[in-house]
């Protein structure tokens, strides 16, 4: 297994990475969130495990946020030492797949990467979304409805394969500000209602069956049912 290790903290990337490679694994240890984040988005890995805070002017999470808008879908373990329920909670929100808190046991960390390892092996990610007859291929970045190609920004298609993967649940504005726009707050802009209203109109043209609908007070759901 190929894994790449972000962690600016010399003691433990020499434990961990000492330990992956007594495991058989081959291990390449980025020290800063500039060089991890350019191993992360040009290198061939099964395993990524990414230190929460790292120096270089970036956030760890923002690696995995960067990895997750260009559909790299690489298993994520975001360790920290930030243990409070609500980092957690940003850290598999942000894309990460596991959190593991510091300190940890090395037996730990290993049973949690293969766990991730199996789990991506078994349940590969989905690269063709379909509901009703509207099609994203994330791959190709192309939309159909029927036999009509749908031509969409690139921000278009991350707001649609964010409805789509949530098919039937309502959706809200500040839900959509985190994930297509990276905000982390409800910023007081009309910028979700803009983008909806110009999808809504690309996706609807011609076709009578709506498949956004706002849900007045709460935000968006996507699907054939009102």
């Amino acid at each position: 297994m190929r894994c790449l290790v972000i962690e600016d903290d010399t003691q433990t990337a020499h434990y961990i990475c000492n330990s992956l490679r007594e495991s058989g694994h081959e291990i390449l240890h980025s020290p800063d969130a500039r060089d991890g984040l350019d191993q992360a988005l040009h290198g061939v890995w099964d395993m990524v495990i990414l230190d929460r805070l790292l120096p270089g002017g970036l956030d760890g999470l923002t690696i995995v946020e960067q990895m997750r808008a260009l559909h790299i879908v690489t298993p994520v373990l975001v360790i920290s030492a930030l243990t409070a329920i609500d980092e957690r909670v940003r850290g598999l929100r942000a894309g990460g797949d596991d959190y593991l808190t510091k300190p940890f046991a090395m037996s730990e960390l290993l049973a949690r990467i293969e766990a991730l390892v199996r789990r991506a092996t078994t349940q590969p990610e989905r690269t063709r979304l379909k509901v009703a007859d509207l099609v994203l291929d994330l791959r190709a970045q192309r939309v159909t409805r029927g036999a009509s190609v749908i031509p969409l920004q690139p921000r278009e298609i991350r707001l649609l394969e964010f409805l789509m993967r949530h098919e039937g649940q309502i959706v809200t504005r500040s839900m959509l500000l985190e994930a297509v726009w990276d905000a982390r707050f409800d910023a007081p802009t009309n910028v979700v209602n803009v983008h909806i209203s110009r999808l809504r109109a690309k996706i609807n043209r011609g076709f009578s069956v709506e498949l956004i609908h706002t849900v007045r007070g709460d935000g968006y759901r996507f699907g054939t049912d009102a």
